[in-house]
């Protein structure tokens, strides 16, 4: 089966940050299951279906990535599918502290599984999902942020807005 790494987010939606995570992650670890996580205390736009289909399209040409989806704790799921790492992207020092947090009790909970941390291309060192939702939101242009799956589904979503 080999090294196992999970890549955990909400992803809502991917971006060509996660997508640089993913791909890079995928030349260190045999296989990469993303985990889409249904955060409860932030408001999404896309379904956890819908996040999971866009990732799945954006990911088709990576042969040793899987997409999925799960409700509950991050390592329970990670133990579910036999990983031994969990991989995070990390953007900037404010992330690292956040990030710290969740993998020392992760830590705590299975201390089998590692977190492996992985510093972002600079060229994605600014983005967010929430910065494309903004941007998207007032039709301002995307193409360099996402992938054009996940343009189209912007675009779907904001159609109707008042804002056209």
């Amino acid at each position: 089966m080999g090294k196992i790494a999970v890549c955990p987010g909400s992803f809502d939606p991917v971006t060509f940050g996660h997508l640089d995570i993913i791909k890079r992650g995928a030349r260190v670890f045999d296989n990469i299951k993303i985990v889409v996580l249904n955060n409860q205390s932030k408001s999404t736009l896309f379904s956890v279906e819908e996040r999971v289909e866009l990732i799945k399209e954006a990911t088709k040409d990576m042969e040793n990535v899987t997409v999925d989806s799960y409700q509950g704790l991050l390592i329970d799921y990670a133990k579910q599918v036999g990983a031994s790492t969990i991989l995070r992207g990390l953007r900037a020092v404010s992330d690292f502290e956040y990030e710290m947090k969740i993998a020392s009790i992760n830590r705590k909970l299975e201390d089998e599984i590692e977190t492996f941390f992985m510093m972002t291309n600079n060229q994605y060192s600014f983005l967010s999902s929430s910065i494309v939702k903004e941007i998207a939101k007032y039709h301002a242009p995307v193409s360099d942020l996402v992938p054009e799956i996940v343009q189209e589904a912007l675009r779907e979503k904001y159609a109707g807005s008042p804002l056209e």
